[in-house]
């Protein structure tokens, strides 16, 4: 028999094996859809926001996301669900200021630097980037970005804004009240006065919540801001907003109640969600269950005719979808944010364990490959990069402190998002019930 037609005859057979193997290792691709579904959680915003909690707070990080479809086009939702549509031109009428704060964050200025120049090309912003020129200058030289500074600067997307000796992350929030041109005063005030639509530091959280209310105040009725950090579901369209994940670690019941105010608004304005249900974090379903907080906010928003209050959330019911925005203490939302940090990084080390070695595991991944790369995605905390400061009189996106460029990029998705839906307008008029009624 010749060797042609040997090939021939071997060819259906390899091809039959290869399709028991599949068969046989159709386990895989169940563990992998399990994951998707159960564990998306892990990044957001994760990273979102996260370590950097730890000095007063910590997303984060698509959220958003992610933050985060068409670019006003919402790229909140865009991002949770992946860039999978087509580019689209972006228009500079369209474009809106933002300002960041370039000394910001463990990685800051360069990569914060680098981010901004991605967004300016992906997302219909203008940025105002307030930092220590000398420093910023420096950084730009020696990762090569200075070309793509001046072309920015050219074409009138990007200002340079220079600013004082910045703020340390292992400093005092107070600090703030000292070093008054510090560069997240700056970039606050840039907002104060209009020049900019929102505000994004990936620096010490403390001193970004310091400021915002030295600076900007409080919304009219609110005792206490919150962080509120996009967690993703089983619909990555759609993902919960939780809150607070580190502001206030002691909480009243009347907190409570207003960070359930704030969340229905931003779900509403921003996220496009028609009712929003909200939920009490708690122990067990039944009004009767949990401490003395639990207890009286659960009256409190019971009572509460301007949102639709749906009831205590398990733990479990946090990424089911059941809830639009889930209410808690700053203590509990920190945890359960880092917690579902940590899901995401052990989910892929399973799945990596999981997939045969050797040749049989190389044409298994070929076959799993754009699975798992929409698993990265959705798990990666840098896809999620801030969480937004609701309750202060602006907008205001807190950027995890080890931030890089990726996690700019998804948080400044989520400021533009915040930014183009007027949620400041609903926000300002809180003490109006029209303004919030159901």
């Amino acid at each position: 028999m010749s060797d042609e037609l040997k090939s021939k005859t071997n060819r259906p057979r390899a091809i039959r094996r290869l399709v028991i193997w599949y068969r046989r290792n159709a386990a895989v691709t169940s563990l992998v859809d399990t994951a998707a579904n159960s564990a998306s959680a892990a990044g957001n915003v994760a990273g979102t926001v996260v370590s950097s909690a730890g000095s007063v707070v910590s997303s984060a990080g698509y959220m958003a996301g992610s933050v985060l479809q068409p670019l006003v086009f919402d790229p909140l939702r865009r991002l949770q669900g992946g860039d999978s549509g087509t580019e689209q031109t972006i228009r500079d009428h369209e474009r809106v200021w933002i300002a960041v704060d370039g000394m910001g964050g463990d990685n800051a200025p360069g990569q914060i630097l680098d981010g901004c120049l991605q967004a300016l090309e992906r997302l219909p912003l203008r940025i105002k980037f307030v930092g220590e020129l000398e420093l910023v200058l420096k950084a730009s030289k020696e990762m090569g970005l200075e070309e793509l500074i001046n072309q920015a600067i050219f074409a009138g997307h990007l200002e340079l804004v220079g600013s004082g000796p910045s703020v340390g992350m292992d400093e005092e929030a107070t600090v703030v009240r000292r070093k008054r041109d510090a560069s997240i005063n700056v970039a606050m005030d840039l907002v104060k006065k209009g020049e900019a639509m929102a505000v994004y530091s990936a620096g010490n959280s403390g001193a970004l919540m310091a400021s915002a209310i030295f600076r900007l105040g409080r919304l009219s009725g609110i005792d206490r801001p919150a962080i509120g950090a996009l967690f993703p579901t089983k619909d990555p369209a759609q993902p919960v907003l939780v809150l607070d994940v580190g502001a206030n670690m002691d909480c009243k019941p009347s907190y409570l109640h207003q960070f359930a105010l704030l969340g229905n608004i931003y779900s509403r304005d921003v996220l496009q969600v028609k009712k929003p249900r909200i939920g009490l974090l708690n122990i067990g379903e039944e009004a009767c269950k949990g401490n003395d907080l639990s207890l009286s906010a659960y009256e409190l928003m019971s009572a509460e005719t301007r949102f639709n209050f749906a009831g205590n959330c398990e733990g479990r019911d946090v990424l089911s979808g059941a809830f639009d925005v889930v209410v808690c203490d700053g203590f509990t939302g920190n945890i359960l944010l880092k917690f579902l940090e940590s899901v995401g990084s052990v989910l892929l080390d399973v799945l990596r364990a999981e997939l045969p070695r050797g040749r049989r595991g190389k044409v298994g991944s070929a076959f799993l490959r754009s699975n798992l790369k929409r698993i990265k995605k959705r798990l990666d905390h840098a896809e999620h990069g801030g969480a937004l400061l609701l309750g202060v009189n602006g907008i205001c996106v807190i950027g995890h402190g080890s931030s890089k460029a990726l996690s700019v990029v998804s948080a400044l998705r989520l400021a533009h998002s915040a930014a183009s839906h007027g949620v400041m307008d609903d926000l300002a008029g809180l003490q109006e019930p029209s303004a919030l009624s159901v």
